[in-house]
């Protein structure tokens, strides 16, 4: 089933430095179709804040840090 991403936040994804690890969130949920809602909600955050670590216009605050390194854990 496909959440929709659109193609143009897909390309931003893609050309963000995956170095940063929203890009790499990003990166992964994709390939793995995982809905924002679903991320923002488990994050405790809003969409626009994903969508943007998603893009790299900004980087996860410290507090998110450990979350998201335990989400991307399960999605190996």
């Amino acid at each position: 089933m496909s959440y929709g991403y659109s193609s143009r936040l897909i390309e931003a994804n893609k050309q963000a430095d995956k170095r940063h690890l929203g890009v790499l969130l990003g990166s992964r949920c994709i390939k793995a179709d995982i809905p924002v809602s679903v991320i923002a909600l488990h994050l405790g955050v809003s969409r626009m804040t994903v969508y943007n670590w998603f893009i790299g216009l900004h980087t996860p605050q410290a507090a998110c840090i450990a979350a998201i390194d335990t989400f991307l854990e399960t999605l190996k």
